[in-house]
C-alpha cells in the first residue's frame, strides 16, 4: 500500500468534553442514539491528532462545528484564537443555528466572519431543514462560504433539487451522504441521493467520511463500494477525504482509518491521489 504525500483532513472535531455547556452530549447530559460514546468524549487537540496520525504527513485540520445550537458561533472564535497560537485548525466550518429569520441567520455569519480562518457552515438544529432558505443560501454564496449538507438518503434527491440553481454557492455534502445502515434498501436510497446530488452541478462536492459508523466497520473491504461509487458520480476533482474523528475513532484508529482510505484509491493517479487526500480540501476550504 502507498501512502498519499500529504494529507489534509476535511473533517475533524477538536473539542473538550470539559465544556458541558457546549458539548453535553460529550458529558452525558444528552443522547445521540449512538450507544456508548465514551471513546469520543475525550479532550482532542491539534496535538492528540497528531500523535495519533503518527506515520502520515497530515499537513492541515479542518474543523467543522460541534457545540450545540448557537455555542457553535463562540466555538468558531475561540478556535481562530487558538489557531493563531497553534497554527490548526487551518481552516473552520461553523455552525448554522437554528434561528428566529433569514435576517438572524444571516447575522451569525456575519459574526462568525470574525475568524479569518471561518470558511462556510453547517446545520446545528436536528429538527431544521437540511437545506436553509434560499436567502441564507444566497448570503452564503455573497460571502464566498461553503455550505456543508448534512442530511440522510431520504433527503438527499431533494436537497439536491433545492441546491441546483444555487450554482454560485460551494456546497459539500458531508459524510458522504450519511447512509444510516449497510442494508440494501438503504444503499439503493443513498446511489439514487448521492446520483442525484452530482447531477445537481459542479458547484457540489462529496465529503468522503463518517462511514464507519453506519458500516460498524473501518477497512477497505467495507468502504470500497460506497468510495467507489461516489467517486464515479463526483469524479475524483469534487471528493474529499476526511476523518470525523475522534468521532470514528470509535470504531477504530486513524492510521486504521487512512489506512482503509489508501488502499481503496491505490489504483488511481498520484494527481488524483493528492487530490481526494489534500489539494480539493485546500481549494475549496482555502487554506
Amino acid at each position: 500500500m502507498t501512502r498519499p504525500g500529504r494529507i489534509v483532513d476535511a473533517h475533524v472535531h477538536l473539542w473538550d468534553p470539559a465544556n458541558a455547556e457546549w458539548y453535553p452530549y460529550l458529558a452525558g447530559q444528552r443522547d445521540l442514539g449512538m450507544g456508548d460514546v465514551t471513546g469520543m468524549a475525550r479532550h482532542f487537540t491539534p496535538e492528540a491528532y497528531q500523535a495519533e496520525a503518527e506515520g502520515w504527513k497530515v499537513e492541515k485540520l479542518i474543523n467543522v462545528a460541534a457545540a450545540t445550537g448557537r455555542h457553535s458561533v463562540a466555538e468558531t472564535l475561540q478556535l481562530d484564537r487558538q489557531a493563531e497560537e497553534s497554527g490548526q485548525p487551518a481552516a473552520i466550518v461553523g455552525g448554522l443555528p437554528a434561528a428566529d429569520s433569514a435576517a438572524d441567520a444571516i447575522a451569525m455569519l456575519d459574526e462568525q466572519l470574525a475568524a479569518p480562518r471561518f470558511r462556510g457552515v453547517r446545520p446545528m438544529s436536528p429538527k431544521a431543514p437540511p437545506v436553509p432558505d434560499d436567502e441564507v443560501l444566497r448570503a452564503l454564496a455573497e460571502r464566498d462560504l461553503v455550505f456543508e449538507l448534512m442530511a440522510h438518503p431520504p433527503q438527499l434527491a431533494e436537497a439536491a433539487a433545492r441546491l441546483a440553481d444555487h450554482t454560485d454557492l460551494v456546497v459539500v455534502v458531508e459524510h458522504t451522504g450519511w447512509p444510516r445502515s449497510s442494508s440494501e434498501e438503504e444503499r439503493e436510497l443513498w446511489a439514487a441521493g448521492i446520483d442525484a446530488l452530482a447531477a445537481a452541478g459542479p458547484h457540489v462536492h462529496c465529503k468522503l467520511s463518517g462511514l464507519a459508523m453506519p458500516l460498524g466497520a473501518m477497512s477497505a473491504d467495507a468502504f470500497r463500494p460506497w468510495i467507489e461509487h461516489a467517486i464515479a458520480a463526483f469524479g475524483t476533482s469534487r471528493c474529499l477525504f476526511a476523518s470525523n474523528f475522534p468521532v470514528d475513532g470509535l470504531h477504530g484508529s486513524l492510521d486504521q482509518l487512512w489506512s482503509a482510505y489508501a488502499e481503496v484509491t491505490a489504483g488511481l493517479p498520484a494527481e488524483d491521489v493528492d487530490a481526494l487526500f489534500a489539494s480539493n480540501a485546500e481549494r475549496l476550504y482555502r487554506c
